[in-house]
């Protein structure tokens, strides 16, 4: 097992390689067990699937979903352009449920370029 992914769902991302290079998307999901990432719109392929009952109105036929994509390929966009991913460590203070407090730290994603917070 690697290390963790810095793309999480719900962020904009630039795809930097492969078919759809240059292409921006928005994460639909993220699976970390296989470091993909699946983003809207981008490396589209076509789904035949079988027309059943619970599906309501024949719903079969051939469609277009989003296959997953190596994370690898994908660069987080930031404000104007894309950004690599860092992180910091900070100091916070934790409440335990008897009420005392105690210092630990949080890990937060800033931006490599611009050191702001993500």
């Amino acid at each position: 097992m690697g290390k963790g992914m810095s793309i999480k769902k719900g962020d904009t991302v630039k795809v930097i390689a492969g078919k759809d290079k240059g292409a921006q998307g928005k994460v639909i999901s993220v699976h970390r067990e296989e470091q993909r990432v699946v983003v809207e719109g981008v490396n589209r392929v076509k789904r035949h699937t079988k027309a059943t009952q619970q599906a309501g109105a024949n719903s079969g036929g051939i469609i277009n979903v989003e296959a997953p994509i190596h994370v690898s390929n994908v660069m987080l966009v930031e404000g104007d352009g894309v950004t690599r991913v860092g992180f910091r460590r900070d100091e916070v203070t934790k409440r335990r449920p008897d009420g005392s407090t105690y210092a630990a730290t949080r890990s937060t994603r800033v931006s490599r370029k611009t050191g702001k917070e993500i």
